[in-house]
């Protein structure tokens, strides 16, 4: 029946609708069963509006943010807590080793000044007051005398100041006792405390002539007995003797003699046995031998200086004090290393008031070096540091190095050299005395 058959039809599709409604709803389920069990939303959640998810993910980035800042605010503040100990620590170190230091150079000035006091309480030269020759014995003198005004003024600079005088063999041998004994006699006023200076140069032959032959048989004995004589007008006088300026040419003796050296030894040892006095032996100055403290060594030891005080430097040349001290006192290493220990020196300061190389001196020679004309001129003579025994005073300008050097090993600057005379020898020349007396710097 038609009737029948739309019904049917109906029937089937309702049928298909509640078995595909069925199928969808089994799918739905087993699609559920797989998913994470917080996807539904809880009543929280629910109660709250939409846009309040993508809110609570911004406070998360947030405090993410605020805890990376807070951690690289941490950081930085530990790398500045190292930095601080780090430069806390290098302070701390600096100032141990300044401490450490500075009581390093305590001990050292404790122990240079203790060396310079016993140096000085042993020093032969101090304590005494020197004495100026006042007679025809000294060029200088009868100029001086002559003089008026400011010329002498000038000359009394050198005049009126305590030098050694030169004895040599111009002094005949019948003649040279009573000639010490007179200059001493005049030099001390006949006060037997009063320090005389005495500069011998009696070898003959010497200086470039001394190269080329040796003392003859009776030159030697010519020499002893004029020694003997001298150390006998000496007696018991407080005297400092420099012995034999120009000690390097001993070395140029023909064939490598050591005649000169070993009649240099004689005078040294009969010099040193006299009670009063200390000798210096020549060992020439700091720029001959230059810069060689082992050859000056060479040069004393051959002449006996573990016999007598210690050695003399600069007797003829103008080198500048700083570096005959530099030098002195390698010399006193050296010697000391060869086994010569304790040795002193004293230093010629008539020429060096503007020190400098012998070789560079201007002039018609070395020897008559052009003298100072204005106060400000340099590489010319003057006049030094006048005689004394305070060798480390801070009015010479020295470094303190050089100074408790000089107090250590300096006996005393003396004025054994004669630039005033022509070649250093002879005569006086009065400007050139009168040059050095204006342009000195002391």
């Amino acid at each position: 029946m038609p009737h029948t058959a739309d019904r049917r039809e109906t029937l089937v599709r309702r049928a298909v609708i509640v078995l595909v409604s069925l199928l969808a709803a089994i799918g739905l389920v087993a699609a559920l069963t797989n998913l994470p069990a917080d996807w539904l939303p809880t009543s929280e959640t629910r109660a709250t509006d939409p846009g309040q998810d993508s809110g609570t993910v911004a406070e998360a980035d947030a405090e993410e943010k605020a805890e990376r800042r807070a951690e690289r605010r941490e950081r930085r503040a530990e790398k500045r807590a190292e930095a601080e100990a780090r430069q806390l620590a290098a302070k701390q170190a600096k100032q141990e080793a300044r401490q450490k230091a500075k009581k390093k150079a305590r001990k050292k000035a404790k122990k240079q000044a203790k060396a310079a006091a016993a140096s000085a309480a042993a020093n032969p030269l101090a304590g005494h007051r020197m004495g100026v020759y006042q007679g025809p014995g000294d060029q200088a003198w009868a100029p001086y005398e002559r003089s008026t005004g400011v010329n002498r003024e000038l000359l009394a600079k050198i005049a009126l100041r305590p030098k050694a005088k030169w004895f040599g063999a111009w002094i005949p041998d019948r003649e040279i006792r009573g000639n010490v004994a007179a200059y001493i006699a005049n030099s001390t006023g006949g006060d037997p405390d009063v320090l005389v200076q005495m500069t011998v140069f009696r070898m003959v032959p010497w200086e470039h002539a001394a190269c080329g032959r040796l003392p003859t048989p009776a030159e030697q004995a010519s020499y002893k007995y004029w020694i003997d004589e001298f150390a006998a007008g000496v007696g018991p006088a407080h005297a400092a003797i420099v012995l034999q300026p120009d000690g390097p040419f001993a070395l140029c003796a023909p064939g490598g003699s050591r005649l000169p050296s070993e009649l240099i030894k004689y005078a040294a040892t009969k010099f040193a046995a006299l009670p009063n006095t200390s000798v210096y032996i020549d060992g020439g100055a700091a720029d001959w031998p230059k810069d060689n403290p082992a050859e000056a060594a060479e040069i004393l030891v051959r002449a006996g200086v573990d016999r007598v005080r210690g050695f003399a430097l600069n007797s003829t040349h103008y080198v500048a004090l700083p570096d005959d001290i530099a030098f002195g006192t390698k010399v006193v290493a050296e010697l000391a290393r060869r086994g010569v220990g304790g040795k002193h020196f004293v230093i010629n300061t008539s020429s060096n008031g503007r020190g400098f190389e012998f070789n560079l001196g201007r002039g018609s020679h070395p020897d008559n070096a052009n003298v100072c004309r204005t106060p400000q001129e340099r590489v010319c003579v003057t006049l030094g540091i006048p005689p004394t025994v305070d060798v480390a005073n801070p009015r010479w300008g020295l470094s303190p190095e050089l100074a408790a050097a000089a107090a250590e090993h300096v006996d005393a600057y003396l004025w054994f050299g004669r630039p005033w005379l022509h070649m250093q020898n002879d005569p006086f020349v009065l400007d050139r005395a009168l040059a050095m007396a204006r342009t000195t710097p002391w």
